[in-house]
């Protein structure tokens, strides 16, 4: 079996964009008239970058080989002009490509990834969700916190045992930063109303993206710690796991993060040096399902357990239910709500949710396939704007409460 075409397709996720801008698919055809595919989860370049730097990996690395040689695909491109180090652009094409490839090797082999990768081990799988509240305009609204802790009532009927919210935003490109008091406060009141609204039903996931110093978040967490958080995430910017570890060994709340690193080199190095307890690797970032099935293995060995995140189209997720159903050490999956919309539309038969739980598909591949009716149609994107986008300015302690970047970046992207 071989590889012989490969096509890309620049999605345009419509309003409210929960996912991002825009999502990445490619497909792949072997010469015996299987088809797969696989979701890149870049966000570095524009697509019209993407694109060319996708075209040549796959004619580099994939075209004519068979899908099955994952570990050759996987060296060749991880080494590609003489490089040999963890690359976010190209691991993220490689993600794309290798999850496409297994889609195929399940399909030949008439079985669902999670089969070949070591078997099915939960039958179900806990999700979580972002809380989108919105007010009495139909807006999403996500700075009010009685509206908030409503959502998160409404979420926890709905079958959901864990929620995250994110108070302590902006994010900004020269962060970490030490937070305003005003913000702190507003964290820990956040966190207080919800915890009051959903009582021990709910885990609580107190989601930040690299907004603070480590000294910022040792205080942020001390304040947060009496709530009782699952997890305390991404406190400080990716990339020093040492200051990870800071935060960690000075707070009771698990230290989750992970999803803007890429392959077990930095996997491990964070869990090395004690920065986290609880791997967010993005399937469509990392390196794809079998480089993910090696992380949750040295996470194993750290009685560490994996939540893969997911902020983007439902193929990254099909391929993140493939690995979590067969990983021992899964703990939670990010849903983006429960899988409706725009992430039910595109797909021939939308993911399967059920009270807060993710059933795996026993269908062959990935499990899902596109609706290249919906894919046509909303191709291609054609704005400016990158799948998720920061704030260019610095944090402002006075200003950050009435700078309209964060509501606009919400409303954008998350």
């Amino acid at each position: 079996m071989k590889i012989v075409s490969m096509q890309s397709h620049i999605v345009a996720v419509p309003p409210p964009y929960f996912g991002g801008m825009y999502w990445i698919f490619v497909t792949l055809k072997t010469d015996c008239g299987i088809e797969g595919v696989g979701e890149i989860y870049a966000s570095t370049f524009h697509p019209k970058v993407m694109v060319p730097a996708i075209d040549d990996a796959f004619e580099r690395h994939l075209l004519n080989h068979d899908p099955h040689h994952i570990e050759r695909f996987f060296r060749s491109a991880y080494s590609s002009g003489f490089t040999q180090r963890p690359d976010l652009t190209m691991m993220g094409i490689v993600s794309g490509l290798e999850m496409a490839c297994w889609d195929i090797i399940g399909k030949a082999a008439n079985k669902p990834v999670y089969e070949l990768i070591g078997g099915k081990v939960h039958e179900r799988l806990r999700s979580y969700t972002y809380l989108y509240p919105k007010n009495g305009k139909g807006e999403y609204d996500y700075d009010d916190v009685d509206l908030a802790a409503e959502c998160a009532v409404d979420m926890m009927k709905q079958g959901f045992t864990a929620v995250k919210f994110d108070p302590a935003g902006p994010y900004s490109a020269y962060s970490g930063h030490h937070l305003s008091l005003e913000v702190m406060d507003k964290s820990e009141e956040f966190c207080r109303k919800i915890r009051d609204a959903v009582g021990s039903k709910c885990d609580l996931l107190f989601g930040t993206h690299g907004q603070m110093s480590p000294a910022s978040a040792v205080r942020l967490a001390k304040r947060l710690e009496k709530y009782d958080p699952l997890w305390f995430e991404e406190p400080v910017p990716p990339g020093q796991s040492d200051a990870m570890a800071v935060v960690a060994g000075k707070t009771s709340i698990p230290i989750a993060t992970g999803e803007r690193l890429t392959t077990k080199y930095e996997f491990f190095d964070l869990l090395n040096r004690g920065g986290a307890s609880i791997l967010q690797m993005n399937l469509g970032r990392v390196g794809g399902i079998l480089e993910a099935k090696k992380i949750a293995a040295i996470a194993e060995v750290y009685y560490a357990q994996i939540a893969p995140h997911l902020y983007n189209g439902p193929i990254g997720a099909a391929a993140s239910i493939q690995l979590a159903t067969a990983t021992p050490n899964f703990l939670i999956q990010e849903s983006i709500r429960n899988w409706d919309g725009f992430h039910s539309e595109i797909l021939k038969k939308p993911i399967v949710w059920e009270d807060g739980f993710i059933i795996p598909s026993a269908e062959p591949g990935l499990g899902v396939e596109l609706n290249m009716d919906v894919v046509a149609a909303n191709s291609p994107y054609t704005g400016d704007k990158l799948h998720i986008s920061m704030d260019p300015k610095p944090f402002d302690v006075k200003h950050q409460s009435s700078d309209s970047w964060k509501n606009r970046w919400r409303a954008e992207s998350k």
